[in-house]
């Protein structure tokens, strides 16, 4: 028997939510401004704007997805719209004072712009966590099964099952079980079955058409997973040549000139200030501490890959014991060659402040995928399909894998390799300034009240 899914009332709710929020804030500075008095010329020119100021909202949200909330969305991503949504929304507001004869508008629309900026903020930052936390207590979840298992299943099987928060009920179709189509409408049957992933490679074709051809029949859905080790799907998209479906060769965002000479900018401005502002004083202090707790030289450059494999120096503070295996041994967790100072800098991520010099060179981005070491780059390039897409972007100082927890070797390395990737591959498709300035936003966070797992 199929659940009851809440989700579907989520949206109008969440619209309604929100189109209430600007009401009140509207309504708040309207009659501060107007003490109570009744002009019915002011009070329909005011209503006139509200709706045109809620119909804006309500129509951005088809271009920023505001309310397109998968279960599996993450709060960068989401925070990424939510930010960009409001900063339109409150230009949008910003202009409608412009040309209007609202006399609050004119005179409060920076106050009016803040107060909805913080509200909205907070408001929709408490539902996402919110509806998060009910997830995972088993409320709102959604039945899943795998028909078959391979490593591409592994690995999302590994996902879903951490995050739970996802709200995803694993069904563990048995093994022994001998595979018919009674059996598997049985199954879909008795235990709710919303959403089959399955590997298409496992599948014989006339089989596989029968499963697509009852899976549609019994309201099942079915998702694909590709190859994790083969495919360079990311690198692909669905196109049309008149009705017929094709896979085109992506264009990616940093692709356009535009974009790339945005970034850059970016780049220069920010590491600049950081630089002058921070690393001013902060190089000195660094540089005294490592000098006082073990002899050596305070920077280590190390060779990493980076735009286009292009081979650069990486600068960083010195974290470990002079030794000859840095650069054949990654670190691991409670690595005796890294000293007191150095595990500090490590775990603060204040051993990658002098990669701003990098970025101020060109051969670093503030964000992007993390360089690695020149053998863990060889090793897994050969392992993962779409490992080398991370070299079609500069390397940053932090990245999208990072602020989601995808750092350090603990667990298994090539399952956390594998999420990494995904990640990298995942920023290189959907690069945006915004997604950018909120990457950022979340490494100030990690740095002040420091990262577990940085090792």
């Amino acid at each position: 028997m199929q659940k009851i899914r809440y989700s579907r009332y989520f949206k109008a709710t969440f619209i309604l939510l929100d189109v209430l929020v600007i009401a009140g804030v509207f309504l708040l500075f309207f009659i501060r401004n107007n003490d109570f008095k009744y002009d019915k010329e002011i009070w329909e020119q005011n209503t006139l704007s509200l709706i045109l100021l809620t119909l804006f909202w309500i129509l951005l949200s088809g271009r920023t997805k505001l309310y397109s909330i998968a279960r599996n969305l993450t709060y960068t991503i989401y925070l990424e719209r939510l930010v960009t949504h409001i900063f339109i929304f409150i230009f949008g507001v910003i202009l409608l004072a412009k040309v209007s004869n609202n006399d609050f508008l004119k005179q409060d629309r920076f106050l009016i712009a803040i107060s909805l900026f913080l509200l909205l903020f907070i408001i929709k930052s408490l539902v996402f966590f919110t509806l998060k936390y009910v997830r995972t207590l088993g409320i709102n979840y959604r039945n899943i099964m795998f028909l078959y298992e391979d490593s591409s299943t592994e690995l999302l099987k590994n996902i879903l099952t951490e995050r739970k928060d996802y709200g995803f009920k694993i069904f563990e179709y048995p093994a022994e079980e001998k595979f018919n189509q009674e059996n598997l409408i049985k199954y879909w049957k008795d235990n709710g079955i919303h959403t089959m992933y399955l590997s298409s490679d496992r599948f014989e074709n006339d089989q596989e058409q029968d499963v697509y051809r009852l899976a549609e029949i019994h309201k099942v859905r079915i998702s694909l997973i590709p190859s994790i080790s083969k495919n360079n799907f990311f690198r692909y998209d669905l196109g049309y040549i008149e009705m017929q479906p094709v896979l085109v060769r992506s264009k990616f965002p940093l692709d356009y000139l535009t974009n790339i000479t945005m970034k850059r900018a970016v780049d220069i401005l920010f590491s600049s200030i950081v630089l002058l502002f921070i690393c001013s004083w902060l190089f000195p202090l660094i540089a005294i501490l490592i000098k006082l707790d073990n002899p050596g030289s305070i920077f280590f450059l190390q060779k990493r890959y980076g735009y286009h494999d292009k081979v650069f120096n990486c600068f960083k503070f010195r974290t470990m014991y002079v030794n000859d295996d840095c650069t054949k041994q990654t670190t691991t967790e409670n690595d005796k060659r890294i000293t007191k100072i150095g595990r500090f800098l490590r775990k603060t991520s204040l051993d990658e402040m002098p990669q701003f010099l990098n970025v101020l060179k060109g051969d670093m981005s503030v964000v992007g995928p993390r360089p690695h070491m020149l053998l863990v780059d060889d090793f897994y390039k050969l392992r993962i399909g779409r490992y080398s897409i991370r070299s079609l972007v500069k390397p940053g100082i932090t990245g999208l894998a990072q602020v989601n927890g995808l750092r350090g070797d603990s667990g298994d390395r090539d399952i956390q390799m594998q999420k990494r990737i995904l990640a990298d591959a995942f920023y290189v498709k959907n690069w945006s300034l915004s997604l950018d300035f909120i990457i950022i936003l979340k490494t100030i966070f990690l740095v002040i009240n420091g990262d577990k797992n940085a090792n």
